[in-house]
């Protein structure tokens, strides 16, 4: 985000259940069985980006509605619906957000992508009314192009889905002649069939350019999960608090 916050302290439960020594292996797993059911699903991703004064006013947004439809061949592809609607006064949409809209707030970590990331164990914290693990992840080195996660994961200890992840996108990129800030977002998952989808995406974090201090909300919502091909029923559970 070019222009012209900080998670909270975690409660770890002085019961904490140990976790198994391969967590972060199970966990991988799972998000990649989480990954591949979730390309067989049509959805609609919704964007809004709010531009907000120091007096809580709104100063410009961003807006914008894509569909992830499948072609009648079973090609996965995505569509605008309708055209974006753009008044922002101070912010600029960069690659660096789009791509993180499309793969860093519903972040997904597959097994693949293990060996890029440092995990450690941070405790144990209930989502509602499931327990959970929770995970700090951060990447162990950042090549020329990459959009990569750091934050926190909280991991359901019944079948080691994530079911909420907060953190950032990285890295930021500043230069003597611009700056490319991202906020800090949660992104909330619930339960589709069986596995836990990105459901939404929340920010509202003050971004620190030079020429002034810009807050930003962001909301992103992944509505309406349709499976391809299939007569199966679609059954939604509500999204951990």
């Amino acid at each position: 985000m070019i222009a012209l916050a900080c998670l909270g302290p975690l409660r770890v439960s002085l019961f904490a259940k140990d976790p198994p020594p391969d967590l972060a292996k199970r966990v991988a797993h799972r998000e990649s069985e989480t990954a591949g059911e979730r390309r067989q699903y049509a959805y609609t991703q919704s964007v809004r980006l709010q531009e907000i004064d120091g007096r809580g006013s709104q100063t410009g947004e961003y807006r914008e509605v894509r569909e992830v439809i499948f072609s009648p061949t079973g090609d996965r592809t995505e569509r605008f619906a309708g055209q974006p609607v753009s008044r922002l006064t101070n912010l600029v949409m960069t690659p660096e957000d789009f791509a993180d809209i499309r793969n860093i707030q519903p972040f997904i970590l597959t097994e693949d992508q293990l060996r890029i990331y440092e995990v450690q164990y941070k405790g144990e914290e209930p989502i509602g009314d499931r327990d959970c693990w929770v995970l700090s992840i951060r990447p162990r080195q950042i090549l020329s192009g990459q959009r990569l996660f750091d934050g926190l994961l909280w991991v359901g200890q019944d079948d080691f889905s994530v079911i909420r992840s907060e953190g950032k996108a990285v890295p930021e990129v500043v230069t003597s002649k611009q700056e490319n800030l991202f906020p800090r977002f949660t992104t909330i998952r619930r339960q589709v069939n069986g596995f836990w989808f990105p459901a939404v995406t929340s920010a509202d974090d003050t971004l620190f350019f030079r020429r002034a201090p810009i807050r930003e909300k962001l909301t992103i919502r992944y509505d309406d999960y349709r499976k391809f091909g299939s007569d199966t029923t679609v059954t939604f559970e509500k999204a951990a608090p």
